[in-house]
């Protein structure tokens, strides 16, 4: 074996558990503590980010729709006055 395989190997043996440990971990169960717990104040400042950010996406959504309604008015009423300037334009050659 070359020496990484030994390294691995090594660093992966099965390594027996200090005779205390069982006690400890039935203690913090019973405590309610944990380690690997974030904090409460970590968890509220993301899900203030996340609805943040989704608010943001929301009103650009609504701006972006707003922005099409107002272009589809434009669009009907430039319609509307070319057909006027049409129908003048050909009654005037006749």
């Amino acid at each position: 074996m070359d020496r990484l395989e030994e390294s691995l190997k090594a660093a992966l043996a099965r390594k027996e558990a200090p005779p205390d440990f069982a006690q400890r971990v039935a203690a913090r169960a019973r405590a309610g503590q944990s380690r690997t717990g974030a904090p409460w104040w970590l968890a509220s400042a993301a899900g203030i980010a996340v609805m943040v950010v989704g608010s943001g996406l929301a009103y650009r959504h609504h701006q972006g729709e707003v922005a099409k309604e107002q272009v589809m008015q434009a669009m009907k009423i430039t319609a509307v006055k070319l057909h006027r300037i049409q129908t003048a334009v050909t009654e005037a050659r006749q």
